[in-house]
């Protein structure tokens, strides 16, 4: 008899005998006649008498040596050679794929804890109107504008170009806050955008360094996008004092926190606007992954016509709930016009920062919210729809919807 029988060729994990022979095995719990293989040793004994027909299974297709040993076989691994890289790729592999699904669950999971700690400190800074409301969003619209000159600045999205300088990103992100305060003392935004535009270009002038046409307009866009727009977000909650009349919540609204005076058209256009922006990107996401199929635009490619098509329907119903809900606006048509509104100025925001993030390069505007990324992630989808919705109200609903 030989002394010993090449059968396959592969790293042995586990072997278990049977009258039939013996059939090598991955995991599991190792039965009784099963004997594990020792890495150190790269063998294996097995302390059983010899079966006269003893046969062995060739496991994925690799070499193994089996020879003679007092009171059994002996299983010796081939401790060199191709098949242990492949093994050892293998289980790398599987490794790597379980250790990504981790992620992407962790991931979500502070998507989602963060998410609804956003919500739910956004819905009662816009519950609180005023000043509170204000400061808050000029806290926002501050980050908001530094991580966009970040992204301006970048190596990539200047490439060939002269970067705007540190201090005058700086200046301008100190004005685009201050320019929500200026809009709720002075009730418009004409005054603080003009001077705001001014005093940039003249420090651009004055600076050191030779100005270039592009440092100013991608300064003035920060200012139209970082600090101009969201001021309507102001005027919408803060100038549209008109009472909702029809809103059966106020009459049971404690006085303690404003009372029936609270509910106002600014208040409701509002909470129904931030409520279906939400679900416009939930149901976006959601609707994306389970049926996303057709790509919506290169500047974003993970978007699909599906998943808009699905955002859309769940902004429109959202909207349309809340004003049943609430009793503004008072038609359905206007409803509807709302709720697609508050969708347009959404996806067209969020689609203007994947622009802006494709350019220089990057996945996210920054890392200050775990799950989300920048502040401008997560805010994309409201700089445009404040604007579009004041605009609506003011325009196209001639009593406010009352």
């Amino acid at each position: 008899m030989a002394s010993y029988v090449e059968f396959g060729k592969c790293k042995l994990v586990g072997f278990s005998l049977t009258p039939a022979g013996a059939r090598l095995h991955r995991g599991g719990r190792p039965s009784s006649s099963t004997y594990l293989f020792s890495p150190s040793s790269k063998s294996v004994l097995l302390r059983r008498p010899v079966y006269p027909n003893l046969g062995l299974k060739v496991f994925d297709g690799c070499p193994l040596y089996a020879s003679k040993a007092s009171g059994g076989i002996q299983l010796i691994t081939r401790a060199e050679g191709d098949c242990f890289d492949a093994a050892e790729t293998q289980e790398e592999s599987h490794l790597a794929s379980i250790s990504s699904a981790r992620k992407k669950s962790s991931q979500l999971t502070k998507r989602v804890v963060f998410g609804l700690g956003i919500g739910g400190t956004a819905g009662g800074v816009v519950l609180a109107g005023g000043w509170v409301f204000t400061l808050a969003l000029s806290a926002a619209v501050f980050v908001g504008a530094r991580e966009y000159f970040e992204l301006v600045r970048s190596h990539d999205n200047a490439a060939g170009m002269t970067p705007l300088s540190l201090n005058v990103s700086r200046l301008v992100s100190v004005m685009c806050a201050l320019m929500p305060a200026l809009t709720l003392y002075l009730g418009q935004t004409d005054v603080s955008v003009i001077s705001a535009a001014f005093v940039v270009s003249v420090t651009l002038l004055l600076q050191r360094e030779i100005p270039h046409f592009h440092q100013l307009t991608s300064a003035i866009f920060g200012l139209f996008y970082c600090g101009y727009l969201p001021c309507f977000w102001v005027k919408l909650r803060c100038s549209l004092a008109v009472p909702a009349l029809n809103t059966r919540i106020a009459e049971a609204w404690p006085a303690i926190f404003g009372g029936r005076t609270l509910w106002t058209v600014g208040l409701v256009a509002s909470l129904i606007s931030f409520s279906s922006i939400i679900a416009a990107d939930t149901f976006a996401f959601f609707g994306g992954k389970a049926f996303g199929r057709t790509q919506l635009t290169e500047i974003s490619p993970k978007k699909t016509w599906e998943g808009a098509l699905a955002g859309l329907a769940g902004c429109v119903a959202t909207t349309v709930l809340l004003s049943k809900l609430l009793c503004w606006p008072n038609s359905m048509l206007s409803g509807v016009a709302f709720g697609v509104v508050n969708f347009l100025g959404s996806i067209f925001g969020d689609l203007t920062e994947s622009m802006i993030k494709r350019d220089a390069c990057v996945k996210d505007s920054g890392s200050l919210i775990p799950g989300h990324g920048g502040i401008l992630d997560r805010v994309d989808s409201y700089i445009f729809t404040g604007g579009l919705v004041y605009s609506f109200v003011k325009i196209c609903l001639s009593t406010y919807g009352v």
